[in-house]
């Protein structure tokens, strides 16, 4: 249908709050599903853009998400995520760590091994449309990075330089037309 945005959240509750947003801003163009990033609750080929927000690196099978997303557009059809990528390996504590989930930072991907996962779902034009580094002393500032410091046996050092690993990357593809 011309014109719908179909949303797929990962809880009921945020479904329950999306429609009741929905019904207030008088929205009618919008459907909520309750379904998983790695099995989309859509049909083939139905879907003209997928957007997404820094949601695909919570999930554990990145190339699983890339493919449903392929299987859900339609040809031509595009993909733009915002996530956060690394370009050195999380040391364990960081991987391990709860709080580093919470805060977005344990399952994020090497760059390379995201924009691969892409392309090996199928995508073409892939490209970086922006990439932005923390700055330094965001690590030393940040809510996140500090439960980091003190759950962990990281370093201050060690977490500014991980604070210089992460990035946040905006990725554009494109489904074969």
């Amino acid at each position: 249908e011309s014109g719908k945005v179909i949303g797929v959240d990962m809880t009921p509750e945020m479904i329950d709050k999306a429609r009741e947003n929905a019904r207030n801003g008088g929205y009618r163009n919008v459907e909520f599903r309750l379904g998983e990033i790695e099995n989309l609750p859509l049909a083939d080929n139905c879907v003209d853009v997928i957007i997404s927000n820094c949601v695909i690196n919570l999930s554990p099978d990145k190339e699983r998400v890339f493919q449903e997303a392929f299987r859900v557009l339609k040809p031509g059809g595009r993909l733009m995520v915002s996530d956060i990528v690394t370009v050195t390996e999380l040391p364990s504590s960081v991987k391990d760590s709860v709080v580093a989930y919470i805060g977005c930072l344990s399952g994020a991907e090497m760059k390379n091994r995201y924009l691969d996962a892409i392309k090996k779902a199928g995508f073409e034009q892939v490209s970086v449309m922006d990439e932005t580094t923390f700055p330094a002393d965001y690590a030393s500032n940040d809510p996140t990075f500090q439960a980091l410091l003190n759950e962990s046996n990281i370093s201050s050092t060690d977490l500014r330089q991980l604070g210089e690993a992460i990035r946040s990357a905006r990725v554009f593809a494109v489904k074969p037309g």
